[in-house]
């Protein structure tokens, strides 16, 4: 890791559901989620504010289908990755958003007790 990127620290499950992706997909992300580290965006991206100020959601597209990893990258000291998940519906699941939503609130809650 260069000097300059942050560190991603994986939230709750992501890293282990980030491997269930297939193969390509998870090649795909960790590309993406390099960009994220070393202070870039995302190529596909959209914003989910919704789920915490400053989260976003890298989407990949494969034949087997749509692929999502919810991340938050406005702290300093790490890249979190709030969950990682397959899409079986046009919009995001209120599972996928609650699971997103309360890793978030985590991230901000151990942050603040440590300063």
């Amino acid at each position: 890791m260069e000097d300059d990127e942050k560190e991603i620290r994986w939230v709750g499950s992501a890293y282990d559901d980030l491997l269930e992706f297939p193969k390509d997909c998870r090649r795909e992300a960790g590309f993406q989620l390099g960009r994220v580290q070393a202070g870039l965006a995302p190529i596909v991206w959209k914003p989910f504010d919704d789920v915490g100020a400053g989260t976003r959601e890298i989407r990949i597209a494969d034949p087997t289908g749509a692929f999502r990893v919810m991340y938050v990258a406005k702290f300093e000291e790490a890249v979190y990755a709030l969950r990682c998940f397959q899409k079986k519906t046009q919009a995001t699941g209120k599972k996928d958003k609650a699971i997103a939503q309360a890793r978030y609130r985590a991230v901000v809650n151990a942050r603040r007790s440590k300063s």
